[in-house]
Order: structure tokens, then C-alpha cells, then sequence
């Protein structure tokens, strides 16, 4: 934390919890008030999909409670489905301190997968992955009631 800070340059923090149980609404929230506690303040957080609105209204309480000048959130997929990815977008709606999303598995693995075994061109992959992040893109715009350009 400290040296991102001595050099001028942004933090970002992940936080990766449901690999080891079942979350719940408090998780995460508990998770970041641990590290506001550590005097971590990131200017990023990135953090997975949580299953209910509430669960994003208590994150950004904490957020706000303990670092005001925190950037945000991006959400970040696992490797996710993307069906799973266009529900968790839509159960941050509510939530303005979730900024965007950084899922880059769920738009590459399939194009990669494919391409390395030499079952896809390479202008397939390019247009497979385009077509992941263009749905991706349309589904977190509509989840917050806005259209793409």
C-alpha cells in the first residue's frame, strides 16, 4: 500500500472469498472493514459478483464509511458464464460504486481454447471475443438503464 503511494501510483485490491464457502450478504463487507482496519485504502477495489443488492449496499456503506476518495469497484467475473455475468450485473444496478467490470476470461477462454486447437481462425477468435465483449458491454449498460453509442 505504502509504496504504490511513495510512487505515485494507483492500488487496486482483489478480494476472491467464495473459492473457500458460500457467501453471504456480510462477507465481502466484513472482508474490506478488516483491511480499512490494516490502514489499506486502496484506490480500487475488485471484487466478484455478490448474489443480492443488499450485499453491494452494505459494501459501498463500508467504502464510503472508511475511504471517501476510493475510486470504486470493478467486478470481476471468474471465469463466470456469461449468463451468470449479465445477473450479477444486474444485481449491481443499484450500486454507483461499482464502475465496470473486468471479466477477461469470460470474453477470452473459449477464442483461446479453440484458436490453440487450431479450431478457430485467427479472425474467429478476434470476432468471437469482439462479440463476448460487445454482449457483455450491452448487458452492463442495460442493467443500469443506459444504451450503447
Amino acid at each position: 500500500f505504502e509504496a504504490a503511494r511513495k510512487v505515485g501510483r494507483e492500488l487496486l485490491v482483489e478480494i476472491i472469498a467464495g473459492k473457500h464457502g458460500k457467501l453471504d450478504d456480510t462477507t465481502i463487507p466484513r472482508a474490506l472493514e478488516e483491511l480499512y482496519a490494516l490502514g489499506i485504502k486502496p484506490d480500487w477495489w475488485k471484487l466478484e459478483p455478490q448474489a443480492s443488492a443488499g450485499a453491494w449496499a452494505k459494501i459501498e456503506q463500508v467504502i464510503v464509511k472508511n475511504d471517501p476518495w476510493c475510486r470504486g469497484v470493478v467486478l470481476l467475473g471468474l471465469e463466470a458464464p456469461q449468463d451468470e455475468l449479465v445477473a450479477a450485473f444486474a444485481a449491481t444496478a443499484n450500486a454507483p460504486i461499482v464502475k465496470g467490470f473486468a471479466v477477461g476470461r469470460t470474453i477470452f477462454i473459449n477464442a483461446a481454447e479453440q484458436w490453440l486447437a487450431g479450431k478457430m481462425s485467427d479472425d474467429e477468435a478476434i470476432a468471437d471475443m469482439a462479440s463476448r465483449f460487445e454482449q457483455l458491454t450491452e448487458a452492463w449498460l442495460a442493467a443500469r438503464g443506459r444504451k450503447a453509442a
